[in-house]
Formats: C-alpha cells, structure tokens, sequence
C-alpha cells in the first residue's frame, strides 16, 4: 500500500501533530508513507522539528501555504509530479488548502490518462480530513460561499471518502452547508499521546514556582495559537470583568502559546489595566507540566473542529470552560444543568461564543467550586482515555484504507 498524505503547512497545532504521526506509525509492513507539506508563513511557529522527532521527512513544496494565491498553480503542478512519481493507492489531503490542491491533482492524474476512454483510469483512491473548516467566521460571506462552492465540487468529483472529527462537524459540514453525500463522511475522532498528561504535583509546584504563582491562586491558562479565530481578547476581557466583580477568589490568568496577534493582546492587557494578572509564556515544549501547573483552561475560539488543547486538559485532569462551537459541543457532553447563561455539562462548561459577560460568571463558578472542577477533570480524563488515543486513531485509519482499497 503507497500512501501520499498532503497538509498545507506544519504549523503549531493539532493537524501538524496528526499527519506526522499517521506518516509515521503507517510506515513499514508493507505500507509506504509519504508526507507533501507547504511553508509556513510569517507570524506563524514552524513544527517541522517534530516531523524531525518522529523520523519523518516531508517534501516540501514552498509555493503551497495558507492564503490563496497564483503560486497555487504551480503548487498543483508539482504535487501533481509526486503524485505521477510515486503513483501512490491512497491520496490523504488534510485542512482546507491542502485539501482544494490535493484534490485537483488527484482528480487529474486519475482522469487524464488514456484508460479513461476505455474504462480503466488510474486507480488511486482519495480522502480528506476536515480538522475544522472555513464555513463561518473566518472570511466574509461572499468569500465564503466561494469556498464552500469549491468544497462541494470537490466532494463530488474528486474524493471518495471524507473524514470529520466530531459528529457536531458532521452536521455543520453535511446537513447546514451540504457538502458532500452522507455515505461519504466517516467519523474519525482525533488521537494523540496521552502519555506525558497527569504529571502530578510535582510538576504542578514547578510550573507554578517559575512564574511566582501561590499554590491557593487560581490559575486559568489558554493553550492555543493566538490567532483572530481563537478570539482570545474575549478571554481577556473576562478577566477583566472577573476581577472587578471581586467576587472570585485570587486568580490569574496565563497565556500560552504565540502567533501574529501577540503584541496587539499585549496591549489590549495593557489597556485594560491587567498586566499584574495576565501572563504571557509563549510557545511551551513542556505541555505535560503546563497543564499540571493550571487549575482550569479557558478556550474562547469561533470556530473549531476538535481542539486540541481540551483533549490535552482533559488527559490531564483539568476542567475545561469553553465557548459552544463546533467540535467542543461533543467534547464536553449533554448539559446537567443552566446556570445563568452558562451550561454545566458532563465534562466541562459552555458558554455561549462572544458572551464576555456570561464567560466572567462560568469562570468565576469555577473558580470558587474547587469540588466541580475536581469531577469534571475526572471524567474528562476517563473520556480521553477512552476516546482520544493515538493507537485508536492509527488503527481506524489503516482499517479505513484497508477498506477502501477492498472495493
């Protein structure tokens, strides 16, 4: 079995994460994998240190990045060269761009070859993952039905199986925005390495020693890329309102993680009186112990498919309070109960996106209610375990394609 597998970019992420480890688990036994990926732009951290970590060297092609642009046709042109090349049985395009270049090359090194007109094209079979998508919140809306014209185009003439990672984007993508056909999603939950989470107290005291944090001061931390579709300045100005309530016990708040927008959030944070209580720590190697060190994660976003960071709280008993999009909705569970505005659920606390007021009161809830943020990082941590393994997402995976290859 050759594999070809294609992302946009080897950004700080999930999706980063996910090729390298498919690249490299599904290598070997007979199975060949390849990984095509694109630049990163500037403002952006580069993680091909962890293709390097994991012995995976990708083919790079440095005209493929986020933004559209005219360099997408020789993109095209020299994805369509490996593709011809390697002649691969499985073509696996992940996230939005990769996705629309993967595709189109797929389609033409299938199709255009004289065995069409007797029958026989190419045989290659292809797939893509929507880790989020484009759909709202990201462009205007003339721009976005663009893209979603493209995505529906492509499903129908140039992808055989495509992929979500949560039910909730299943709905968004198939039933609200009608891409594609029903037998052709299948739902593949993500899966990571849960081993470095739960790292225990001693490494809760080290993380909050460096940064001169009491053990009785609540800690909130964001982990993400800071970015506009994170909308961390929602988190910000809760804080802010949390702190002028006075209703919370001592807490502050720590930004984790780097991107284009951190000097702007600097001086949001400046303007708004809060440099004693937020901290920026930038991009962190050492996420086991960050989670260890914070008593709750905060996730603000506008858009998400499975983020990643609550996985990652979870796998390291911290509750989770988060904005109710997309694949967060089945990360944390049916509701048990309203609580002005907010929801306590099964493993976290929703809010509603953009509510910075109704966010103040959920943090604030938790913060004082050590006893709820104590079961809610329990069952989160059971539901990772059970759900959100690597191995699990390996082995559907190799199953998926063992069945495709079959028909």
């Amino acid at each position: 079995m050759k594999i070809l597998r294609i992302i946009a970019r080897l950004n700080v992420g999930g999706p980063a994460r996910h090729v390298v480890w498919l690249t490299q688990a599904l290598q070997g036994d007979g199975v060949d994998s390849k990984l095509i990926a694109g630049t990163v732009p500037e403002g952006e951290e580069d993680m091909s240190y962890f293709a390097a970590e994991h012995g995976v060297e990708p083919i790079y092609i440095r005209e493929m990045s986020r933004e559209l642009s005219a360099k997408d046709a020789v993109s095209l042109w020299k994805v369509l060269q490996v593709i011809r090349r390697d002649r691969p049985d499985i073509i696996h395009t992940h996230t939005a761009k990769a996705g629309t270049v993967g595709r189109a090359a797929a389609f033409i090194y299938k199709w255009f070859t004289p065995g069409t007109f007797i029958g026989r094209p190419r045989r290659v079979r292809v797939v893509h993952t929507f880790h989020g998508h484009v759909f709202h919140s990201y462009y205007g809306r003339h721009k976005t039905k663009i893209f979603v014209l493209i995505e529906k185009i492509l499903a129908r003439f140039a992808t055989d199986k495509i992929i979500v990672i949560t039910p909730q984007q299943l709905r968004e993508i198939h039933s609200e925005v009608g891409v594609g056909r029903e037998k052709q999603f299948e739902v593949v939950s993500l899966g990571i390495d849960l081993s470095k989470f739960d790292q225990g107290e001693e490494a809760r005291r080290s993380f909050r020693k460096e940064f001169g944090i009491s053990d009785e001061t609540v800690l909130v931390g964001f982990v993400g890329r800071l970015t506009e579709i994170k909308n961390v300045p929602m988190l910000l100005r809760a804080a802010k309102v949390y702190i002028e309530t006075g209703e919370g016990p001592a807490t502050k708040f720590i930004i984790i993680g780097d991107g284009h927008l951190r000097h702007e959030l600097e001086r949001l944070v400046e303007e708004l009186g809060m440099n004693e209580t937020v901290i920026f720590a930038g991009n962190r190697e050492d996420l086991g112990r960050v989670y260890s060190g914070l008593d709750l994660i905060a996730l603000t976003s506008l858009n998400e498919g499975t983020p990643l960071s609550v996985i990652e709280a979870m796998a390291s008993r911290r509750p989770v309070i988060a904005t109710l999009v997309g694949g967060v909705v089945d990360l944390l569970g049916p509701v048990e109960q309203e609580i002005r505005g907010f929801s306590i659920r099964e493993r976290g606390v929703g809010v509603p996106s953009g509510d910075v007021t109704t966010l103040a009161k959920g943090l604030i809830y938790l913060a004082k209610n050590g006893r709820l943020r104590f079961d809610l990082g329990n069952k989160g941590h059971q539901f990772a375990l059970d759900n959100y393994g690597k191995e699990r997402l390996i082995s559907d995976i190799r199953s998926l394609y063992s069945r495709l290859l079959e028909k």
